[in-house]
Parts: structure tokens; C-alpha cells; sequence
């Protein structure tokens, strides 16, 4: 019967996560749902493509790309040390920098009736995901 207890006390725990990880879509879970839909629905969304590449017979590529830049901030530690000519601070500097990372999300659609619909998509690298 201790078992069924413990099971009952993990379970809010274990449906939260459940949930946390249900809400958080990669970008391929995303735009798997636009397949089938006009490029259209892409653009309202996300605004016009950076680029499109015609691939012929009757295909395109529409690109989106998204440049993030995050700063990493810099640290300064220090230790005292005692040497026999005295006390002495070592300081020890990290400097920042600045994060760059370009994602790019392409879609394929075919032309049907003068639209465009997608087919497809190329899944985006992971750490765009």
C-alpha cells in the first residue's frame, strides 16, 4: 500500500512536467503543421521570407532566417595569498562576449491554382530547434 501513496504524491509532480514539456515545441513540431496550408500562413505569421528559391518544375523553397545575439557577461575573481614578502591579491579576469547564432527555417511548396502550398519543410539544426 506504500507504494500506491508514493505513486499518488509523484503524480502532480510527474503530470507538471508532462505539461511543461507538451507546451514547449520544437521548431519542427511547429512547422510540420503548416504542411498542407497556403505559404500564405507562413507570411502572416512570421513576415515575408528573407529568400525563395525556385526549384522548378512547379517548387519552391521559402526561406525565414533569425539572427539571435546574446551577451555573456564577463567575471572578475580574486584570491589573497600570503607569500613570505607579504599578502598579495591575485585577481583572475574572464572577459565577456557576445553570442551569435543564425537559424534558418525553409519550407517547400508546390504551385496549385496560382498559390502556393507547402509540402514540406527541411528540418532546422538542432540548436535552432
Amino acid at each position: 500500500m506504500s507504494i500506491i501513496n508514493a505513486g499518488r504524491k509523484w503524480a502532480p509532480k510527474a503530470l507538471a512536467a508532462a505539461a511543461l514539456l507538451s507546451i514547449s515545441a520544437c521548431a519542427s513540431d511547429i512547422m510540420k503543421n503548416y504542411i498542407g496550408q497556403p505559404i500564405e500562413s507562413v507570411v502572416l505569421d512570421y513576415g515575408p521570407p528573407t529568400a525563395i528559391i525556385d526549384l522548378g518544375s512547379g517548387e519552391r523553397a521559402f526561406q525565414w532566417r533569425k539572427t539571435s545575439t546574446n551577451v555573456v557577461a564577463g567575471s572578475t575573481s580574486g584570491e589573497v595569498r600570503r607569500t613570505k614578502h607579504g599578502t598579495e591579491y591575485e585577481e583572475t579576469e574572464t572577459p565577456g562576449y557576445v553570442e551569435r547564432q543564425e537559424c534558418f527555417y525553409t519550407f517547400y511548396a508546390r504551385s496549385s491554382g496560382g498559390r502556393w502550398f507547402i509540402t514540406n519543410f527541411r528540418p532546422p539544426k538542432l540548436e535552432c530547434e
